[in-house]
């Protein structure tokens, strides 16, 4: 491995091995071993970009309930493709040569995993996205 390589995984934090068993898919391990710390990695990023497309599209967020913030959250993230691939291009940015091979062969199946472990980071973090919260309570 290369030192991009190296520094990328390093730089991952570390989850639960009771994520991974023998009798995984192959799918499902990639979304264990790479999405989840790739993604938790990122999210202070995520969570900043979410607050930037709030900001862009007039802050209407704002001025909805919790139940229809959710679905804010989820509509945005799979339905406003301009911002789904933006934020699908800083998960697979941190992937190795090697992940990005595996990502290739059934990116389909993996991108709706990956989309879905974001669109529920960011519905866990849903009280973040207040007018007045500090992002730096994020991590």
């Amino acid at each position: 491995m290369n030192d991009r390589e190296n520094d990328l995984v390093k730089a991952r934090p570390q989850i639960s091995s009771k994520l991974l068993s023998e009798n995984m898919s192959k799918d499902e391990r990639f979304q264990n071993t790479t999405l989840r710390p790739v993604i938790k990695l990122q999210s202070p990023l995520l969570i900043a970009v979410f607050r930037n497309y709030i900001q862009k599209h007039k802050n209407v967020f704002h001025g909805l309930s919790t139940e229809k913030r959710l679905l804010y959250i989820e509509n945005a993230i799979q339905k406003d493709m301009k911002f789904r691939n933006s934020v699908k291009g800083m998960i697979i940015g941190q992937f190795t040569l090697e992940e990005y091979d595996l990502y290739i062969e059934n990116s389909s199946s993996l991108n709706k995993r990956m989309m879905n472990i974001i669109t529920e980071r960011l519905k866990d973090h849903v009280l973040l996205f207040e007018k007045n919260e500090v992002l730096s309570a994020v991590v």
